[in-house]
């Protein structure tokens, strides 16, 4: 037995919304992230065709992926848990649809979520995200106060926007990010600036914001390697999102290759592992 890394592409950042108006099928998006060597897929579980043929097309080719929902009630997430059994998920990754303004408000939610999970034998992850339950670091915190055993997703492109950390992050926002990541069973990766949520991380003048996301994240994975099981699972969506996630110029096309872009980072990720894996 071994502790294992799984690196997904987000099928959302396969979108490309160009001027042009061209867009890969669906086929062809699966047979790109197949090809490139990815694990894997983070797959929307509240349109149960669309889950039903992505996982169809996982399942054939030896990959697996994560279950996404963005449930508004409690009840919500039960016909996302019966697709899950139906079909399969590494696990279910919830973004809260809700923007309780007190932390009693949030208790119902989490509870009732967890029990739903626990209930029928899936693993729940909830994620840290803009305009979610989770929008706020220091609300995400209070949270941690009252559930100490939440398992998040990490997404911390959010935390960095939302709180506009000004540069050298200062070592008491470096340990509130490290909270989140000590109780964090996976991430979704894009690289942000203080002021923009997605950058070209290939930009000369964007490597200090590569370097520190390449430092939170070796934290995270380093982190859970000591709290999981030595047969468990860790898992690394690459979601770098199509406009306006892309910073795009005059003549509406991006910038950069979002595609070669989660490539990369699919490489990085797995040379992070590799390097943590033998420091022991």
């Amino acid at each position: 037995m071994a502790q294992k890394l799984l690196v997904y592409q987000s099928l959302w950042a396969m979108e490309r919304r160009r001027p042009d108006g061209l867009e890969w099928s669906l086929s062809e998006k699966l047979s790109m992230i197949r090809d490139a060597g990815f694990d894997g897929c983070g797959v929307r579980f509240i349109d149960p065709p669309f889950a039903r043929e992505v996982t169809g097309f996982l399942r054939a080719h030896g990959m697996t992926w994560q279950a996404q929902c963005y449930p508004q009630s409690v009840d919500d997430l039960k016909p996302v848990l019966a697709l899950v059994q139906e079909l399969g998920a590494d696990h279910l990754n919830l973004q809260a649809d809700v923007r309780p303004y007190t932390q009693e408000e949030c208790v119902p939610y989490i509870n009732g979520w967890r029990k739903l999970a626990a209930d029928a034998g899936v693993e729940l992850h909830i994620e840290t995200h803009r305009d979610r339950m989770t929008t706020d670091l220091f609300f995400t915190l209070h949270l941690l106060d009252r559930f100490p055993d939440l398992r998040f997703t990490a997404d911390l492109s959010h935390y960095l926007v939302g709180r506009e950390f000004a540069w050298p992050i200062a070592p008491e926002n470096h340990a509130m990010i490290h909270r989140i990541l000590d109780n964090s069973w996976g991430l979704h990766g894009r690289v942000a600036s203080r002021e923009q949520i997605q950058v070209q991380f290939n930009f000369p003048q964007h490597k200090d914001w590569l370097d520190l996301f390449l430092g939170w994240w070796e934290h995270g994975i380093r982190s859970w390697k000591k709290r999981a099981g030595p047969d468990e699972t860790f898992t690394f969506l690459c979601e770098f999102g199509p406009p306006p996630y892309a910073i795009t110029g005059a003549d509406g096309y991006e910038l950069s290759d979002r595609w070669a872009e989660a490539v990369q980072i699919k490489d990085l990720i797995r040379a992070l592992w590799q390097r943590i894996e033998q420091d022991g």
